[in-house]
């Protein structure tokens, strides 16, 4: 199952030509000298990613009865977020991944120096773009940059990619693992989620926006856990990365922990726990739901 391919046509099309309307304005430059920086930059960005985390915040803010352009800047955030993580999980003092995306990883095609650059651009992009929202007070937003900043910071992304490294070659307990996918996976996919029930305008301190919170850590930890899977199963051209990589690496993973069969029951528990989160809300949830089935059920 691809996400263009389980979602209806028009809305993948729809909410794909917003994000990549609002990406090309924010990598819009004037500068010859840059040039360079700004094609490795739009070379880590755009195509053909799955666009799973602008997909969840477009759907969060819906869900909580917001309009789509009001979550166009957090789309964009979360979006050139990930692709700095990729860059630089890719490079070769971490990961030393050689495919991404079903083309050369960024360090392959610009230079490693280039890519370390361009992924650090990224990251302050995505902050300009949380920061430059409008549907929402200043007070909102301030809130909303702490929130990516979390995710991005020890406690989210570079919290996770050290313990994934340290993880390497121990045998961990699974309570481990999934603190590493908690971090490496899950905080950014939380943080797609929370940003775009926030930009809807709904109160935070709601049981609804608690309920979004619960939806958002299971198909977080659900979409690492299908990597992992993924990771023993797919053949390398469906994945558009190397396969058996983790393995190679000497990886923790759900798979080496569980085994197979037993990784795919883990994944399904935290799908029904990410349903049972949304049981408060009525169809405006629906596009969440789908989502959360796309996670555990994909094959790329």
């Amino acid at each position: 199952m691809r996400i263009h391919e389980a979602m209806s046509n028009e809305r993948y099309r729809t909410l794909r030509a917003r994000l990549e309307n609002g990406l090309r304005k924010l990598l819009t430059h004037s500068s010859p000298s840059l040039e360079k920086l700004y094609n490795a930059m739009a070379y880590g960005v755009f195509e053909p990613g799955k666009c799973l985390r602008p997909l969840l915040a477009y759907s969060a803010c819906e869900a909580m009865g917001g309009r789509l352009d009001a979550a166009d800047d957090v789309a964009c955030a979360v979006e050139l977020m990930h692709a700095y993580s990729l860059i630089h999980d890719d490079l070769p003092a971490l990961d030393d991944a050689l495919v991404r995306r079903g083309k050369a990883a960024l360090h392959v095609a610009y230079g490693e120096s280039t890519a370390l650059i361009a992924g650090d651009a990224l990251q302050a992009l995505a902050f300009e773009s949380l920061a430059q929202t409008s549907a929402v007070s200043a007070g909102i937003r301030l809130q909303m940059v702490a929130v990516m900043a979390r995710a991005s910071g020890p406690a989210g992304l570079a919290g996770g990619q050290f313990l994934d490294m340290a993880l390497a070659g121990n045998r961990p307990t699974l309570e481990q693992i999934a603190e590493m996918q908690r971090l490496k996976t899950g905080a950014l996919i939380e943080a797609s989620v929370v940003l775009g029930a926030m930009a809807s305008g709904a109160g935070v301190e709601t049981s609804r926006f608690v309920a979004m919170r619960k939806y958002a850590e299971q198909i977080g930890r659900a979409f690492q856990v299908r990597d992992d899977i993924l990771d023993v199963v797919a053949d390398r051209v469906a994945l558009g990365k190397a396969v058996h990589a983790d393995q190679h690496a000497d990886k923790s993973t759900a798979v080496s922990l569980l085994g197979l069969e037993g990784a795919r029951h883990y994944a399904s528990q935290l799908l029904l726990g990410a349903l049972t989160a949304l049981e408060a809300f009525g169809p405006q949830a629906d596009a969440l739901r789908q989502l959360a089935h796309i996670v555990v059920e994909r094959d790329l």
